[in-house]
């Protein structure tokens, strides 16, 4: 037993609130970053290889809409069980594990003759990236200075885009480029599992979650490297505050209004999302677009996430968490209504970019809002609870697409999509501001 009280424990986390941004937490941000990037670019390549088998091996729409699906059961499961896991076994072990899963059960997947055996790999991917973006978001939230913890998992989230422009980069360029493209495509997804072995090695744990374990002596040590690492940008100071908040369980009283909420977000957000971008390659070749021009309409539309996570990032600190959210859901059902009216190029592609715009920074604060609402001893299962339900979401939207699709056509689908951000937005009035308090 060491002699470690309570309050040096707070003050631990306290000198993590309140330092500069150092190099150290520069290099924590960019190694977590690549590690979503890497996220992203999977899950944005299974839209453009879903397009490409569809002619390839004259998949039938209900097969497609399966093949898009299978990975989101696998990331509902993982999303859920991987941040029981975190809170665990810690942050940096759950992290690196899931890059290597999804890594090796991707790169497996370029082997592939039959569709079962394509969507078997698909659900074991989708483990590993489940359990992964609730675990990363959470790391960097409790490492970040408090003055820019929301615009640090902004940027963390921002990573989503660079990973998707790299899925779109390759669906146009390699997945259409050749018969055996999107065998290639997959290949690339080896990357994550070597890559895992960076994260494993060159991440530090959560001192918040050592010191719920007791391992004081080792949170010192993460504390005094941070503390030690070169400044590399001053921040203002945060108002003080600290969330009080206590609870033993994500439904607990004190905590049970901001689950459903919430779990309300998570699940309207990745139902439109999901529903609209998995799709949009494959209903971009249905109105007539070559494989190469329905390729390229989607890269330019993905570019648009960039500005939106750049301009979520720098109204996190200034606006708050709630209401950055709730106005870029307001922007994605706005954006969602003019796509299904568009017919012409240039509507397609500026309702894109703006649906891509506001969907995406609405992501972004929604990372950065999870985290926080929980203390430490169930952060891990709160965020990674609210992301599995929402997966429920993200399953059912690609199999909801084609009969809606028949039954109303373009507009009445994302028509539906708009309805699903609007709820989003009432849901998202409901969280509490924690703008500048310290983690619980």
């Amino acid at each position: 037993m060491d002699n470690y009280s309570a309050t040096e424990a707070a003050t631990r986390t306290q000198r993590l609130d309140e330092l500069p941004v150092t190099r150290k937490h520069a290099r924590l941000l960019g190694v977590s970053g690549i590690g979503w990037a890497l996220d992203a670019m999977d899950v944005g390549l299974i839209s453009f290889i879903m397009a490409a088998l569809a002619v390839q091996w004259n998949l039938s729409k209900t097969e497609v809409s399966w093949l898009g699906s299978i990975g989101f059961v696998g990331m509902a499961l993982g999303a859920t069980f991987g941040g029981l896991l975190a809170d665990k076994f810690g942050r940096r072990q759950i992290f690196a594990l899931t890059l290597m899963i999804y890594g090796v059960a991707t790169g497996a997947s370029a082997l592939v003759g039959t569709l079962a055996a394509l969507m078997a790999l698909r659900f074991f991917v989708g483990l590993g990236l489940g359990a992964e973006l609730p675990v990363a978001s959470t790391l960097i939230s409790e490492f970040s200075p408090r003055a820019i913890r929301g615009r640090a998992v902004v940027l963390l989230e921002a990573f989503w885009a660079i990973g998707w422009i790299l899925a779109a980069v390759i669906g146009t360029f390699v997945v259409a480029g050749s018969h055996n493209g999107w065998r290639w495509a997959l290949a690339l997804g080896c990357i994550p599992a070597a890559y895992s072995l960076v994260v494993r090695i060159g991440m530090p744990e959560s001192v918040r979650f050592l010191e719920s374990r007791g391992r004081h002596e080792e949170a010192e040590t993460v504390v005094r490297s941070f503390e030690q690492s070169p400044k590399w940008l001053d921040v203002a100071p945060a108002r003080r505050g600290k969330t009080t908040v206590q609870a033993t369980s994500i439904w607990s009283s004190s905590v049970r209004r901001r689950t459903i909420a919430l779990w309300a977000i998570w699940f309207c957000v990745n139902f439109a999302y999901y529903g609209a971008f998995i799709w949009i390659p494959s209903l971009l070749h249905a109105q007539g677009f070559t494989l190469v021009k329905s390729f390229t309409f989607t890269l330019i539309i993905t570019l648009a996430q960039l500005p939106g996570y750049a301009v979520a990032a720098y109204l996190i600190e200034r606006w708050g968490r709630r209401s950055t959210l709730a106005t870029f859901l307001v922007g994605s059902a706005v954006a969602a209504g003019l796509y299904g009216f568009s017919t012409a190029e240039w509507q397609i592609i500026t309702a894109g970019c703006l649906l891509s715009f506001f969907n995406l920074g609405a992501w972004g604060a929604l990372y950065a809002i999870g985290p926080e609402l929980y203390p430490t001893n169930i952060r891990g299962r709160g965020t990674g609870a609210a992301a599995g339900f929402g997966r429920i979401a993200s399953i059912i939207a690609p199999l909801f697409v084609p009969p809606v699709l028949a039954a109303v056509g373009g507009l009445g689908l994302f028509t539906c999509f708009a309805v699903a951000f609007a709820i989003a937005a009432l849901a998202a009035l409901a969280l509490p501001e924690l703008k500048g308090e310290s983690l619980s």
